[in-house]
């Protein structure tokens, strides 16, 4: 059975879904991480700036995700546009979002 465009739709919204998963389990590893590599550092100031900066970076991450979302949310707000939909609307195609 040959693969419809619809299905491709489906596809990039399971793949843009696993990957803002991804970034939040990632950004909760780092975090755990850093946090561990702070308890492990004792007295050692190596390791304190160490953990710091894997805390830094794990935090920077989510401010950008979560700024990333914002701005789309907003741009979306302002356009009238949805960009948590995703549709291929080609013409002679009448998907579930086309018009």
């Amino acid at each position: 059975m040959p693969a419809k465009i619809s299905n491709l739709e489906q596809v990039f919204e399971k793949v843009v879904s696993g990957a803002l998963s991804l970034a939040g389990i990632a950004v909760l590893v780092m975090l755990i991480w850093g946090g561990y590599q702070f308890l492990m550092a004792g007295g050692d100031k190596e390791g304190a700036v160490k953990a710091q900066k894997t805390l830094t970076y794990a935090i920077g991450g989510l401010i950008l995700v979560l700024s990333a979302w914002i701005i789309l949310n907003l741009l979306g707000k302002f356009l009238g546009v949805n960009f948590s939909v995703f549709s291929i609307c080609l013409p002679g195609f009448t998907g579930p979002n086309c018009t």
